[in-house]
């Protein structure tokens, strides 16, 4: 890799760790071809990235970044998976490391706060965003329904009080 491609990979992380909510930092030593791709795959559906980068190139782009707690744990075949949705990477990494012991997480930030193993595993256990969004939305509309039914209840039980009547003197 020469200085230019360097610089550009550099500048490329240092968007990558503004830009992200949540990163995550994992040994991903030990694991075949296969697992990583299959990794990369379960990232993606969930909505996050996973990157292999040079631990000294990456220390570098972490400068100035709100991730900057990081850069301890980028020592030996390290990977960082990142997403927008702060619980997508911790969820997806936590549930692969949960198949693959040779996949260990190591830590990772979410914005200024650093997270530890046990930090990541507790994020992964959140609901997801869109998750909170449909249980907001549930709570929201619940009162709204409970409203439309009381306000039709009483014109409902009117109808069959008449339909009762009318049957009873059809009889």
């Amino acid at each position: 890799m020469d200085r230019a491609e360097k610089k550009e990979a550099v500048g490329a992380l240092h968007d990558v760790f503004s830009k992200a909510s949540v990163v995550v930092v994992a040994q991903y030593s030990g694991l075949t071809v296969a697992q990583m791709q299959r990794l990369r795959k379960q990232m993606k559906q969930a909505g996050a990235t996973v990157q292999v980068a040079k631990n000294r190139l990456a220390q570098i782009a972490l400068k100035g970044t709100d991730v900057a707690s990081i850069g301890p744990l980028l020592k030996g075949p390290t990977l960082l998976a990142y997403s927008s949705d702060p619980v997508a990477a911790p969820k997806a990494a936590m549930a692969f490391a949960k198949d693959h012991e040779k996949f260990v997480v190591l830590g990772g930030a979410m914005g200024t706060t650093a997270l530890n193993p046990d930090g990541v595993k507790a994020l992964a256990t959140m609901p997801s965003l869109d998750e909170l969004r449909a249980k907001l939305l549930g709570i929201i509309t619940a009162p709204a329904t409970k409203l439309a039914q009381l306000a039709n209840a009483p014109a409902a039980k009117v109808a069959r009080v008449i339909s009762a009547y009318a049957s009873k003197d059809a009889a």
